[in-house]
């Protein structure tokens, strides 16, 4: 079927269809429309995030629906407040023909009482996050026991944000016999457990194969160093100068981070995450879609309502936990038969993530270098050309053609063209000029860094006691000192104690911010340790003459370790002795730190 009217919709949706400038149904439409309207039936449909499953539903739900009804027809659930009001917009668009029809935004950050009124004039579909889904039911203000038709959308992104038991809640307000859509692009065992738990028997389609990445969209990797991740994230932008782009941070942190730096960069970014107020959260995607904003950084959860067809590249930036999840992310570009680029920014210890991704979307990443400041600049120079010669000539500035040409009346075309462009090129020419390469080989050492020795190893007073692993408290480490997830590294966590290393570069940095820190009210300690990989004796011994005199002979309460200021307390003392290597004339190496000797 190759246009809307043969799919069996109505004249109400087809002049609504003609109004957006739609032409063709896409994949997911052309098989799930028609089997929507000819049967009752419950359906799962697997597509990538931006193939148009919003319409395959809609249509569907607004032409069965009963639009002189003011009962509540239809339940849509999605995950975001964001993807909430974009299905409610687009449903309202669908149905601007159908008089009388009412589609209402249930979702948190705004007013419960207003939408409780809303649903009380009349809504015939309702769209719902969740959460304030259930606290309606809960207090009454919604009746969906007369519901037809439910749809889940982004169902796997939904139960990852941990909605399972909202989900089954609220589903068992609704009739048995209702129809029940699911619509995923991810099938984990949790959504293939809601279909079997509230479906009866469903018609499944699948569009391309389940969790595969789109053919419109081209998969990269780039190499680096964990400490050059924002410095690479820079090259990437001003490589592409017609980037319009969603950076992809783990964190709310991160994002707000990254955002702010490129801000100060003088690039044009915004932040999108959990954070930001719902007026906030509007004003930076309102930007975003009339491109005042050209990088906008966002967390996964906060992507989910994003939908805009122009983006060209997708930058992931960190890596997510889940590895499904990046098949949502890259979907944010190739939409609307566009083709679009997910780039990834790794370090050398992530490369395994690379092939695993590789297996579950069907594509294969094209390992590609950081582009060197040259390369940068030829670009900009060449985008700058094009831009010039493209633009259309003003004549506003007829009048001032005799004083520009008499300013320039000895300057030859070639001294005049060079001149021209300097205006804007020189400043990317001093900015890379001799600038490192930041290209990173896979072969060596798997943590990203020339381990050539020039390190430091710490000891913390934290440890498993803290409920740390090495995984928990390098990410502690990395977040509260702003470093790079590699440049922490050789963690090895104790009972009530750990260790961990970073460059000699950034030794002064870590210990400063160690004096008199406190993390939930309690001192945490940082000391260098003689870690040598030798005997205990070949490293300074600290509890030697300083300045003529031997440390012991300072008073007790001056006893302090050699960088740190705080003092720990009897029981962090004892606990380490308890957990510690025990002689301490032992012959073996030792990780423990540089302390004074007590008499």
């Amino acid at each position: 079927m190759s246009t809307f009217q043969e799919l069996g919709l109505n004249t109400d949706l087809i002049n609504a269809i003609n109004d957006l400038g739609f032409t063709q149904p896409s994949e997911v439409q052309q098989k799930a429309i028609p089997v929507l309207l000819e049967e009752e039936r419950d359906l799962v449909a697997l597509a990538q995030t931006g193939t148009g499953k919003t319409a395959a539903f809609g249509f569907p739900m607004l032409q069965k629906i009963d639009i002189n009804s003011r009962t509540t027809q239809g339940l849509i659930l999605s995950p975001t407040r964001e993807l909430c009001l974009q299905i409610t917009n687009e449903l309202k668009l669908y149905g601007k023909y159908c008089n009388g029809l009412n589609v209402v935004a249930i979702y948190g950050g705004a007013s419960i009482t207003e939408q409780a009124k809303q649903v009380k004039r009349g809504a015939q579909i309702i769209v719902a996050t969740p959460g304030r889904m259930k606290d309606m039911i809960s207090r009454k203000l919604v009746d969906i026991s007369k519901i037809q038709y439910s749809v889940l959308d982004e169902a796997d992104e939904m139960l990852n944000m941990g909605f399972y038991e909202d989900i089954t809640d609220i589903l068992s307000h609704t009739p048995m016999d209702k129809s029940t859509w699911l619509f995923s692009a991810t099938m984990p065992r949790e959504v293939a457990s809601i279909a079997k738990k509230f479906m009866y028997d469903p018609i499944e389609i699948t569009v391309g194969n389940k969790n595969e990445s789109t053919s419109q969209v081209s998969h990269e990797y780039y190499l680096v160093n964990g400490r050059d991740r924002y410095l690479a994230l820079k090259r990437l932008a001003d490589a592409n100068p017609d980037i319009f782009s969603v950076i992809f941070c783990r964190t709310k942190r991160d994002t707000q981070r990254v955002a702010e730096k490129l801000v100060e960069d003088g690039y044009s970014a915004g932040a999108l995450h959990g954070d930001l107020s719902q007026n906030q959260r509007d004003l930076v995607m309102k930007s975003f879609r009339n491109k005042q904003i050209q990088m906008l950084v966002a967390t996964d959860v906060a992507a989910r309502g994003i939908d805009v067809d122009d983006i060209t590249h997708v930058i992931n930036y960190q890596l997510p936990d889940e590895i499904e999840t990046y098949t949502h992310r890259s979907g944010r570009t190739g939409r609307a038969g566009k083709t679009g680029v997910s780039m990834v920014i790794v370090a050398k210890s992530e490369v395994r993530k690379i092939k695993s991704i590789e297996r579950i979307i069907k594509k294969e990443f094209q390992k590609k270098d950081i582009p060197s400041g040259m390369e940068i600049c030829e670009v900009q120079l060449m985008s700058l050309a094009n831009k010039v010669h493209n633009t259309e000539v003003s004549h506003e500035i007829d009048t001032y053609l005799n004083s520009i040409n008499a300013l320039f009346e000895d300057t030859d075309k070639d001294e005049l063209i060079k001149k021209f462009f300097s205006v804007e090129f020189t400043r990317f020419f001093n900015y890379y000029k001799g600038a490192k390469d930041l290209a990173v080989t896979e072969s060596g050492d798997s943590g990203g860094k020339s381990r050539s020795g020039d390190e430091t190893r710490y000891f913390i007073n934290v440890g498993r006691k803290d409920g740390y692993d090495w995984m928990k408290l390098k990410d502690f480490l990395k977040e509260i000192l702003e470093l790079g997830r590699d440049d922490v590294f050789k963690v090895d966590v104790k009972d009530s104690f750990s260790f961990f290393n970073t460059e000699k570069a950034i030794e002064e940095k870590v210990l400063s911010f160690f004096t008199d820190f406190k993390h939930n009210g309690r001192f945490v300690n940082v000391e260098i340790t003689e870690n040598k990989g030798g005997k205990r004796g070949g490293g300074k011994r600290r509890d030697r003459k300083r300045d003529g005199r031997r440390r012991d002979d300072k008073p007790r309460g001056e006893r302090r370790s050699r960088r740190s200021n705080t003092l720990e307390s009897k029981g962090d003392r004892r606990g380490r002795r308890s957990d510690s290597p025990k002689p301490r004339r032992s012959k073996s190496p030792s990780d423990r730190p540089r302390r004074s000797r007590r008499r």
